[in-house]
């Protein structure tokens, strides 16, 4: 099979309704230092120019991205960011990402987030999360503890854990420092991760942007706890851009975990899907690297599950090549 054969899934697919951002932008004034402490991201991840015109980050501009590079599944969400109107309102909520996905049935898939836990209280997230699994399919479920009161670890967190084991549903974490204002970077270092997994060993964690810059700690973790696995997501974007990064942390993660507990994200503008994608297709660990580090090399079966079959054996989807368009 080549890599153009291969079933490619995508989570953290973040939608933003335009309506809710306008009024952001307009209303809030901690809006403007928190752009620009995303364009610090984008600058590193995407290369993209902030002032250039993109199309919206909805469904409909989504599945045309997904078309163009040959991707077959995602995982959408909503954006929280409920810190910068001042716990106001989201600037995008679950109900949005279900009608948004609602025509592409089969090809994206629910990826819920019902933070900040702390903030909002245990049981109402607790009862949007089992609300969502049962009539959503939601698949993932997002923990972004930048926006909430104190780190992952925090014991007020357990039941939402104990939840999570109880319904099967994996969780998506922000891991690594926090990107934005005014959020701390303190909630979600890994180490917070190694004392859930200690108490909740059956519940599936996705470590998102392979918890930079602390990623040597997060692929220890990943191979010391058998249902902790490590994703590409945003950082991808970065080691396409400065491929060296890419094959050391990659490498590393070889050397360390099994070639299954490593998948695909975005969490980036939908135009870098292509470039991020193929990178992935046409991935090889440069002979040197193998020789001077002890890399191995990456195989066609790896590439398979890091473009998607790990991620479709995590949350229980067929990995069947779709149609171009609309639903599967």
């Amino acid at each position: 099979m080549s890599g153009n054969d291969h079933f490619v899934a995508l989570s953290e697919c973040h939608f933003m309704n335009p309506a809710t951002m306008a009024e952001l932008r307009d209303y809030y004034p901690a809006t403007k230092r928190w752009w620009y402490s995303v364009q610090g991201v984008l600058r590193a991840w995407s290369g993209v120019d902030p002032a250039e015109h993109r199309p919206p980050p909805v469904a409909e501009t989504l599945i045309g991205y997904m078309d163009e590079a040959d991707v077959d599944v995602c995982f959408c969400l909503r954006e929280g960011m409920m810190d910068i109107s001042g716990g106001s309102f989201p600037m995008s909520t679950n109900q949005f990402m279900i009608s948004q996905i609602a025509p592409y049935r089969g090809r994206m898939y629910l990826e819920a987030m019902v933070g900040p836990i702390l903030r909002r209280g245990v049981d109402h997230a607790i009862r949007e999360l089992e609300f969502l699994v049962a009539n959503h399919d939601a698949r993932l479920c997002k923990v972004y503890q930048p926006e909430d009161l104190a780190p992952l670890d925090d014991r007020r967190m357990w039941p939402f854990y104990e939840k999570a084991c109880e319904l099967g549903i994996p969780l998506t974490v922000h891991t690594g420092m926090s990107y934005v204002y005014p959020q701390p970077s303190s909630h979600t270092h890994p180490d917070t991760l190694d004392r859930i997994l200690l108490d909740f060993p059956e519940l599936k964690m996705i470590a998102y942007h392979m918890a930079w810059p602390h990623t040597e700690e997060v692929i220890g973790l990943a191979a010391k706890h058998e249902n902790l696995y490590l994703s590409l997501s945003g950082i991808v974007g970065w080691y396409q851009r400065s491929p060296y990064r890419g094959y050391h942390a990659i490498g590393t993660a070889l050397q360390w975990v099994e070639p299954t507990k490593i998948v695909m994200g975005l969490d980036l503008p939908f135009v870098d899907t292509k470039r991020v994608v193929d990178w992935v297709r046409n991935l090889s660990m440069p002979e040197e690297l193998q020789r001077n580090y002890g890399y191995p090399e990456i195989t066609d079966e790896i590439r398979a599950g890091i473009l998607g079959r790990n991620l479709a054996r995590i949350t229980g989807i067929e990995p069947v090549k779709a149609r171009a368009g609309g639903a599967a």
